[in-house]
């Protein structure tokens, strides 16, 4: 495959290029059929042209200055107003717009470092967060040099408590949190860890990419909503994101801190560069202000009941599809949900990957999740419309999946098989062979992933080389980044 394609030799007329761009298009997932249960969070046409236009209306212009464009500085600082009252925050609280929940928490952990530095001297900053804690903190350990320590989480899939006490030590500047995890949709024991980060005089971070836009909605609404925002004594600075349960466009998020002081240390300011003064608030240099207008507008679209009508509506498609599962011989729903995300397990762990594949080939687009296997669903709005063909599909899957089938008796022996090869190879050999698993298992030169994904997640999940398997999916992301034949 090759990574260079020549120029086009001529330009193509607006009709034949949307023309083509549809094409594509039509071979993505259907989310607007409410078959996709991650990445977007559909509620319906006449939001989506409302996005449209407060994004066209800001489609060329540039937040990286905002003296010259005061409208974006006003929107920006406006809806992290909004979400600052909304989670809790008092005048003091302040905060920024980031292209997402990643980048609100690569700034989080920045933040910390350079707080551990300048009010502490530690040079070699460590942060304490739950194995259940999103992958984008692993991200920023990377990047900004920070030492991720890991706790574990109990039973019920919140952070350990007494784990987190032995984890912090006098290079610790960070504790993090979530509200909820976005594995099981479980709140982490947010007073207790932040009282604990308080007590050692660190800063704790709480991740409500996933729920900030839902849970204090929900509280209002009557559900049991356990602390977790600005109200709790200890944090100091909180993530969420208004492209999830905010429904603004992609993408944005809003990072908030307890106070300016904190959030000094978050920005980026060069002041002996010829082409003049550079400042930045985040990561981004240039930002595109049409995520921000798409921010605003949708705020100001929905207001206040909009979203309660929305955080309920969604509430209750989730517990009715919950409670639909828990009827199903041998599935659960993993720990308490929260809110509107959750996660399935099977009492035969393998079955929810094959449960998976069923689904994905009656059009149902479920994230599979492993340690413990699982299928991941984060409902929108657009889901409440499909609750009832979803469940018919679902039993259809357990059915078929518990049938008698040689193909699936041949796969997990193959997959046993296997595993036991891969422990008794030399090393050499077996991280070779982790390497060839995607096409091992269904997939071909044309196909990055195979159409039926349940051995290579029964293997992949269990394996005890997580270097090897990391490698594997480097192999793959490679593969994912290459221009397709023809």
């Amino acid at each position: 495959m090759s990574p260079v394609r020549p120029w086009p030799e001529k330009g193509m007329s607006p009709h034949d290029l949307l023309a083509a761009m549809r094409e594509m298009k039509a071979h993505d997932a259907p989310w607007r059929e409410g078959k996709v249960f991650s990445m977007v969070y559909y509620v319906d046409d006449e939001l989506i042209e409302v996005l449209k236009a407060a994004s066209a209306l800001f489609f060329s212009e540039n937040a990286l200055n905002p003296t010259a464009f005061p409208s974006i500085r006003r929107m920006e600082t406006e809806v992290v107003a909004l979400t600052a009252g909304l989670l809790g925050g008092d005048d003091e609280t302040v905060g920024t717009l980031t292209s997402g929940g990643t980048e609100s928490l690569l700034m989080a952990v920045k933040t910390a470092r350079d707080w551990g530095r300048a009010e502490k001297g530690i040079t070699q900053p460590e942060m304490v967060l739950p194995v259940t804690a999103h992958p984008a903190f692993e991200k920023a350990a990377h990047y900004f040099d920070v030492k991720p320590v890991h706790i574990p989480v109990g039973p019920d899939f919140r952070a350990d408590l007494d784990a987190l006490q032995r984890a912090i030590t006098p290079n610790t500047v960070l504790v993090v949190g979530s509200a909820p995890s976005y594995p099981q949709g479980v709140m982490d024991p947010i007073p207790e860890m932040a009282a604990i980060a308080q007590a050692h005089g660190v800063l704790f971070h709480v991740d409500a990419c996933v729920g900030g836009f839902m849970l204090p909605f929900l509280r209002e609404l009557g559900y049991p909503v356990p602390p977790f925002d600005f109200r709790v004594p200890g944090v100091t600075s909180i993530s969420a994101d208004a492209h999830k349960y905010g429904y603004a466009a992609k993408g944005v998020s809003v990072i908030l801190y307890r106070n300016a002081a904190l959030r000094r240390y978050q920005f980026f300011a060069y002041t002996d560069w010829p082409g003049g003064i550079y400042a930045s608030p985040s990561m981004a240099g240039t930002r595109p202000a049409g995520p921000i207008a798409a921010a605003w507008a949708v705020m100001h679209y929905l207001g206040r009941e909009g979203y309660l009508r929305l955080a309920q509506q969604t509430m209750e498609t989730a517990q009715r599809i919950q409670q639909a599962v828990a009827e199903i011989p041998g599935l659960f729903v993993y720990g308490e949900p929260v809110m509107t995300v959750f996660a399935v397990g099977s009492r035969a762990p393998y079955e929810v990957y094959e449960i998976a594949d069923e689904m994905a080939l009656r059009g149902w687009h479920l994230d599979r999740q492993h340690r413990p296997p699982s299928l991941h669903f984060t409902i929108v709005p657009a889901h409440a419309r499909v609750v009832a063909p979803l469940l018919d599909d679902l039993r259809a899957a357990v059915a078929q999946v518990r049938r008698p089938s040689p193909r699936r008796t041949l796969e997990r022996g193959l997959v046993r098989f296997t595993a036991w090869l891969l422990r008794v190879l030399p090393e050499r050999w077996s991280r070779a062979l982790i390497r060839l698993a995607p096409k091992l298992f269904g997939g071909s030169d044309d196909e990055a992933l195979p159409q039926r994904a349940a051995p290579m997640y029964g293997l992949m999940g269990t394996l005890p080389q997580r270097k090897d398997v990391r490698e594997a999916v480097l192999d793959l992301l490679d593969q994912l980044f290459r221009p397709p034949e023809g």
